[in-house]
């Protein structure tokens, strides 16, 4: 029996990159699997690639999402990966529309989802697994508010997890922090935006960010995460091409 066989998967931001590698992993260990993304063409895509995928168009940033969600199918696991394209400038660039984009979708996804996780509630036993940034612990100086965003998205699972046990809702929340993924578009983004702020070749920055993840390393450590949740619940990860690694913070 496949590790998901029965379960019911929701994947926020499933349409591509990482999103995409956890609905595909999912299905095929036969995951019951809702994949949620604001774009149709990209989900109509995945549906035809994906046997027996459902896909569902929103935006996940608004407050109704949950619901909308939820009224689909109630999920045993729960990834969220959605967000926006940070800028690429340094602060005084920056316009303040810039610097906040990633709290006004980021944060904001992440807080309505594991708000309505604990409230609607989720049943005892599901789990939560959050892709935030290895930024949030690190820093990111031109991508504005993009690292202080993913960090906050840190706080708000760690505050969920103990939530849960206070009220004894039995859920486990679990945070991914991948290190830059340069073979994603937000990878190339980052990548390009970097190599520009320290004048130095692409091939050249890719080779001192040292053992980089893939979209699908990210996404074969929430799944390993979805599927051993009780013994890593509350925890945060850092992902590189080496795997996960358990930090503190």
């Amino acid at each position: 029996m496949s590790a998901f066989t029965g379960k019911k998967i929701v994947v926020i931001g499933g349409s591509r990159g990482v999103g995409r590698q956890v609905v595909e992993a999912a299905a095929r260990s036969g995951g019951r699997v809702l994949s949620v993304a604001r774009d149709q063409a990209a989900l109509d895509a995945l549906k035809r690639d994906v046997p027996g995928v459902q896909v569902l168009a929103l935006d996940a940033s608004d407050e109704r999402a949950p619901s909308r969600v939820f009224e689909v199918f109630q999920p045993d696991v729960m990834v969220l990966c959605a967000g926006a394209f940070p800028p690429a400038a340094p602060l005084h660039e920056q316009t303040w529309a810039q610097f906040a984009v990633n709290w006004e979708a980021d944060v904001k996804i992440a807080f309505h989802f594991i708000k309505a996780a604990l409230s609607q509630p989720l049943v005892a036993g599901s789990s939560v697994v959050l892709v935030s940034s290895g930024a949030a612990l690190g820093g990111s100086p031109i991508s504005g508010g993009y690292a202080g965003a993913k960090r906050t998205q840190i706080f708000i699972a760690n505050y969920a997890q103990k939530e849960s046990d206070r009220l004894g809702l039995g859920l486990r929340f679990m945070t991914l922090a991948p290190r830059i993924m340069p073979d994603s578009d937000l990878g190339r983004h980052a990548v390009a935006g970097y190599s520009r702020y320290l004048r130095m070749s692409e091939a050249d920055f890719v080779r001192s960010m040292g053992s980089a993840p893939s979209p699908s390393d990210v996404a074969r450590a929430a799944i390993e995460l979805a599927t051993t949740a009780e013994q890593h619940k509350g925890k945060l990860f850092v992902v590189s091409g080496k795997g996960l690694e358990s930090v503190t913070g």
